[in-house]
């Protein structure tokens, strides 16, 4: 069992910059036994992977490469996501999840997370 909340997130125009961050309250393993990840969705489309962090190892999709940059501080159970030159499809509500099955940390499918944040919304505007 995990429970994840996200803080930060907003309004930005296009090239501004966000950051988001998940906090972990409640685990009943250690948090530094779990891969996290970013995930965001927009309405009518499937959940995408943004970014995933295991242990000293980072993932991104193609879309944020060398815009975003997801760290996490195992000691405050937390974990961030930078978001740099944001551009108008960056749009949508953004999840933190995590999985204690480090297999499919890489993977970035929605389906293999297991314990998720309530989402919180992100907005570029052009």
């Amino acid at each position: 069992q995990m429970q994840l909340e996200e803080s930060g997130g907003g309004s930005v125009q296009a090239g501004g910059s966000l950051s988001l961050s998940c906090a972990a309250s409640y685990s009943t393993a250690p948090y530094d036994a779990y891969c996290m990840a970013w995930f965001r969705q927009v309405p009518g489309k499937e959940r995408e992977g943004v970014a995933s962090i295991g242990r000293g190892t980072t993932y991104y999709a193609d879309s944020v490469k060398g815009r975003f940059t997801i760290s996490r501080d195992n000691a405050k159970k937390s974990m961030d996501l930078q978001m740099n030159s944001l551009k108008p499809e960056d749009t949508g509500t953004y999840y933190c999840a995590a999985t204690p099955n480090w297999r499919f940390c890489s993977t970035l499918q929605a389906g293999s997370f297991n314990y998720w944040g309530q989402g919180m919304q992100v907005t570029v505007s052009s």
